[in-house]
């Protein structure tokens, strides 16, 4: 199988550190031509530092990582310090990752979208957004002529038959910024949904940040802190047995699709309705004659996705 060629899009986020990281400890599957950051569970000035200090911790310095858009298209920025600290990436106790010695590219992450997709044969490129959909959809609007040029989009965000988790109807990723998801839902570029449907099966529980502990090293032990601080947020909102490990599923997917179900079905984005604003509008039973534009993943086998992610986690140092 050849290697995919993947630009990251993110807004780290304790889930986005440890997609990243599996991406960077998966490079026999994964090419990871940069990594684009906007703001979304915190403002832009942290996450785009934060996709820093993530590849500095697993010796990745090489890596391109290019600064986004800083509001979403037409709404205030909703932010979720509430889930991932202060800094987004807080550790127990108060502790938060050293401050990285790499620097970002100068390029514009949306400028850098349409010229590594105009400098690549067309199909080769896919997009691997795990934040609101912002840099994809201005990149859409800027430059048209990268759509068709795009070979898929594997990204985290919506809720096809799962309640909401911002809303009674909407996940946060498309509720931040739902005239982007809009843009890119509308686009007819191939995609693949991680919605919370599957990332709510895909449970951190202690067993498995004590495994995180054992089984790896430096990376693997600070994920485990990082997992410790943030599931404590969803192990009280959910009452369940561990916090949903919601965008790795995207580079998952990547290296393994079976340990995904997916339906193809047509998912439309709620952009007008105060009461479901961002909702995915999924025709999971075909009720309509709207032409599937979506692969939404509805099964995860989490025992196989996290035997990979620790496996993978064990590579780096």
């Amino acid at each position: 199988m050849s290697k995919r060629k993947i630009i990251l899009d993110c807004d780290p986020g304790h889930d986005d550190a440890v997609a990243i990281l599996l991406a960077l400890g998966s490079p026999q599957e994964i090419d990871l031509l940069g990594i684009t950051c906007v703001a979304g569970n915190v403002p832009l000035e942290l996450t785009r530092n934060n996709a820093l200090k993530v590849c500095e911790l697993a010796g990745h310095t090489d890596v391109a990582v290019y600064s986004g858009c800083a509001q979403p298209m037409v709404r205030v920025l909703n932010t979720a310090e509430n889930v991932h600290g202060q800094s987004g990436l807080d550790l127990p106790s108060g502790g938060v990752l050293p401050e990285p010695s790499m620097t970002l590219r100068p390029e514009h992450a949306v400028d850098y979208i349409i010229d590594a997709l105009l400098a690549e044969d067309s199909g080769l490129i896919t997009l691997c957004p795990m934040g609101p959909l912002t840099n994809i959809a201005v990149a859409m609007i800027r430059a048209p002529e990268i759509v068709p040029r795009i070979r898929e989009i594997v990204l985290m965000g919506g809720a096809a038959i799962s309640p909401g988790n911002v809303t009674p109807t909407a996940e946060f990723n498309i509720y931040v910024d739902p005239h982007a998801a809009h843009v890119v839902f509308s686009s007819g570029v191939p995609l693949v949904m991680m919605g919370l449907d599957v990332t709510h099966q895909v449970l951190v529980t202690a067993e498995r940040i004590d495994a995180l502990r054992t089984t790896g090293g430096q990376v693997s032990s600070t994920v485990a802190d990082l997992m410790t601080f943030y599931c404590r947020f969803d192990l009280d909102k959910y009452r369940m047995e561990g916090g949903p490990l919601h965008d790795p599923c995207v580079i998952a997917y990547l290296i393994d699709s079976t340990l995904f179900d997916l339906k193809h079905v047509n998912v439309e984005i709620e952009t007008n309705a105060d009461l479901t604003l961002g909702q995915t509008v999924a025709d999971w039973w075909k009720v309509t004659d709207r032409t599937p534009n979506c692969h939404v993943a509805y099964q995860a086998d989490d025992t196989r996705f996290f035997e990979v992610l620790n496996e993978r986690l064990a590579r780096l140092p």
